[in-house]
């Protein structure tokens, strides 16, 4: 139990830390985007997603699994407009868009995986 809560908030801090690269990308709420949020994004989202995987009932991870899935992809679709927002003058970004590009590429990536295995459930 205690692995599932301490992967969980590891998680939640992973997300944290990709949110935290795109909006100090949007300059919102005066945020800088160091190296070590580029590292905590994914290694936080995997650690916690592999640790809450290993103390979890089935039930929960399945349910955490795919809100995860979900809160990933918006996160990337977030990026997606960021960055078609600015290529059209629609925006101006502060800092280029290599933080946006790194977050699109890992969320996409990671929450599309874990929509599509969402709905297979393995039978015995």
């Amino acid at each position: 139990m205690i692995l599932a809560i301490v992967g969980a908030l590891l998680l939640a801090l992973g997300l944290f830390s990709g949110a935290a690269l795109v909006l100090a990308q949007l300059g919102v709420g005066g945020l800088a985007a160091g190296v070590s949020l580029w590292l905590m994004f994914p290694l936080f989202s995997v650690s916690g997603y592999l640790l809450f995987a290993t103390g979890a009932r089935v039930a929960n991870f399945r349910a955490l699994s795919f809100a995860v899935s979900v809160a990933l992809l918006l996160l990337a679709l977030g990026c997606a407009a960021a960055l078609v927002a600015d290529a059209t003058a629609l925006l101006a970004l502060h800092g280029g868009t290599g933080a946006l590009w790194y977050v699109l590429l890992i969320a996409g990536v990671l929450g599309a995986t874990g929509a599509a295995s969402h709905g297979r459930v393995a039978t015995q």
